[in-house]
């Protein structure tokens, strides 16, 4: 089932959308791709749609394939359950087992970060680096790493998950912190995800509005996305403390933002224990398609 002449095809289940695709196995070029809304709640339901997807795009093309899928959550090594998933209604089943059985095949899975982190290692922003750790930026915050290619998910399946760390050098004014779904105070997911840059600036304004106003000189907004990308440069100089990556590529909804790629490799030398930093920050050549690629990668 796995030659030449069938696909890859990748599943992206999100908290509001699952997403699939189909690469071609040899050239890796997209051939069809589909999104629907995520049927919320429902553990069957899930199941089902998913089945119905890559059923239904098997049909179009003609050709059946390989099936990975990422998903708001992995599978722990203790239980072979699902643990840390945004979408509940997954924790605690046996999510790739039971969708084996209604594939009728195996498949791979794991954590939508790690699969963004594939895509852009694979074929993407960071192709050709021999250490690549790709950041989701958006509901929550998460991470993926790629090491020569090869996905490091570790032996506890945690690699990655920077966004469950404390800020690093808090300020007065950043401590405790906030409390974040995981039962701590002060991760940096609470300080850097989406709706916390929301919640900074208040008067309900998305993100994306806070970005504009910021670019039409309005001081409250530049002051909100200055701390923003202070506290973003201090959790990545930590990441690269650590592992030192050649390339960091920033995905979810605030990796749009195009000032960040110059400013937070002007802050981060503050933090970085070393004479001078040569880690590339780069934004995702797939974009919010990466993910969806990048399961479909998890079986090279």
């Amino acid at each position: 089932m796995l030659d030449g002449q069938h696909l890859r095809i990748g599943i992206d289940l999100g908290g509001t959308k699952t997403e699939v695709v189909a690469l071609d196995r040899a050239s890796g070029a997209e051939l069809a791709r589909r999104r629907v809304a995520t049927e919320k709640g429902s553990y069957d339901g899930t199941l089902r749609t998913i089945k119905e997807l890559v059923e239904g795009i098997e049909s179009t093309l003609g050709r059946g394939g390989s099936v990975g899928i990422g998903i708001p959550g992995t599978i722990s090594p203790k239980t072979g359950l699902v643990k840390n998933a945004n979408s509940t209604w997954l924790i605690g089943k046996p999510f790739d087992k039971d969708l084996e059985a209604a594939l009728g095949r195996p498949l791979r899975l794991a954590n939508d970060a790690d699969c963004f982190a594939l895509s852009e290692a694979t074929d993407g922003a960071g192709q050709g680096a021999s250490i690549l750790f790709g950041v989701i930026l958006g509901t929550g915050v998460g991470g993926g790493l790629v090491v020569n290619g090869k996905l490091v998910t570790g032996i506890n399946a945690v690699a990655g998950e920077w966004g469950h760390n404390p800020l690093p050098w808090p300020g007065r004014d950043e401590l405790p912190g906030h409390y974040c779904y995981c039962g701590k105070a002060g991760c940096i997911e609470t300080f850097l995800s989406g709706p916390a840059l929301e919640r900074d600036f208040g008067e309900g304004v998305a993100a994306a509005d806070i970005v504009r106003m910021a670019e039409n000189g309005d001081d409250k907004a530049e002051g909100v996305l200055s701390r923003y990308e202070d506290r973003l440069a201090r959790g990545l100089a930590t990441v690269i403390n650590v592992l030192d990556p050649h390339v960091i590529v920033l995905g979810g909804g605030l990796g749009n933002i195009s000032r960040f790629y110059r400013t937070i490799p002007r802050l981060w030398g503050e933090y970085v224990f070393s004479d001078g930093v040569a880690t590339q920050l780069k934004p995702p050549a797939h974009g919010d398609s990466s993910g969806v690629r990048g399961a479909a990668w998890l079986w090279e």
